[in-house]
């Protein structure tokens, strides 16, 4: 006959082992209700640092869209208007045959396009326009001629004088960029109505403070020019990417003739 008594130990272990089970259950919900649940947000101190986050980001984005449009999309504007000012000139003066009665330069008004300024090695053709006014003038792409008070310079087509002119180094089409490249001898020529003058880089002052406006002078003061003549006196700001000084560059005419003997050498060859 078989014994029964062996079965009675283990049913015990069994039962102490749910019991011990339920126990860890009850005591695990117990210290689940008292422990307390972190706000889903994190709390205040991570909700301030992801809106700093987002605050950086987005102004940072602002910021690169900034510089895109200065130094990119300016020049693509500036360059448009440029273009169309010079198209424009050229049509006027198609219009108007040569030998015409040309306005004396006073009757020009600020920012009215009157010449093309040719600079060929720098492959530059920009229009110039009365004035150096940035919103009229400069920031539309243009080189602007001296032309106000004090500071009123020659034109090209006087006998003598300084026919001066500025453009920006940077953004707004930046005809002026690398005018620090000219040496002695590269030509400069500026195209009106009625003529083409030839000049010839003869000088540069790398460096000098906006006030110093005696290198606009008729015999302009460190061109190395020591008796009156006929001269063009380009400037732009430096170093790049600041207004904090001027890079003056000067020439010298050597060449003048009427458009109906068709461009210059120094066009012809392009």
């Amino acid at each position: 006959m078989t014994s029964l008594a062996p079965s009675a130990p283990t049913e015990g272990r069994a039962a102490r082992r749910r019991a011990a089970q339920q126990a860890a259950r009850r005591a695990r919900r117990r210290g689940g209700g008292r422990r307390r649940k972190r706000p889903a947000s994190g709390g205040p101190v991570v909700v301030l640092s992801r809106l700093t986050g987002e605050l950086l980001i987005t102004t940072g984005l602002v910021m690169l869209l900034f510089v895109a449009y200065q130094l990119w999309y300016t020049n693509v504007l500036a360059q448009r208007t440029a273009d169309g000012a010079a198209g424009s000139l050229r049509q006027t003066w198609e219009r108007q045959p040569e030998g015409d009665a040309a306005p004396p330069p006073a009757a020009f008004e600020p920012g009215q396009g009157f010449a093309i300024l040719h600079i060929p090695k720098l492959d530059v053709k920009v229009p110039v326009a009365e004035g150096t006014s940035k919103a009229k003038v400069l920031d539309r792409g243009m080189v602007g001629h001296y032309a106000d008070g004090a500071l009123k310079t020659a034109m090209p087509s006087d006998r003598q004088g300084n026919f001066a002119v500025a453009g920006h180094r940077n953004t707004h089409g930046e005809p002026f960029r690398f005018i620090n490249r000219l040496v002695p001898g590269d030509p400069i020529v500026v195209e009106t109505r009625d003529a083409y003058y030839t000049y010839e880089m003869a000088s540069v002052l790398p460096q000098t403070p906006p006030t110093n406006v005696s290198v606009l002078q008729p015999v302009p003061k460190g061109s190395g020019f020591t008796a009156p003549g006929r001269y063009i006196t380009l400037t732009t700001c430096t170093p790049e990417f600041t207004s904090t000084y001027r890079l003056i560059v000067w020439g010298r005419m050597v060449d003048e003739r009427p458009r109906g003997q068709g461009a210059p050498p120094a066009l012809a060859a392009r």
